[in-house]
């Protein structure tokens, strides 16, 4: 007997992320739970400065929280 697991991830983007990479970030952290910037950086293929950037304008708009290093949504 085999059995399948199923996970859905709710892929629904805010609507007032204009930015590309805001979306990707966003997106990233719906799919995978949470990430340290370090991770961000190399999966995505962006800058840290960029990622901070992105991840700053997530926590000041409620989506993203900071935990012990790591970036999660809120």
């Amino acid at each position: 007997m085999t059995s399948t697991t199923t996970t859905e991830i709710d892929a629904s983007i805010p609507t007032d992320l204009d930015s590309a990479r805001a979306k990707l970030v966003y997106l990233y952290l719906a799919a995978g739970g949470s990430a340290t910037a370090e991770e961000l950086c190399d999966d995505l293929a962006v800058s840290k400065g960029t990622v901070l950037s992105i991840t700053g304008t997530l926590r000041d708009r409620g989506y993203l929280e900071r935990r012990d290093g790591q970036f999660e949504l809120a």
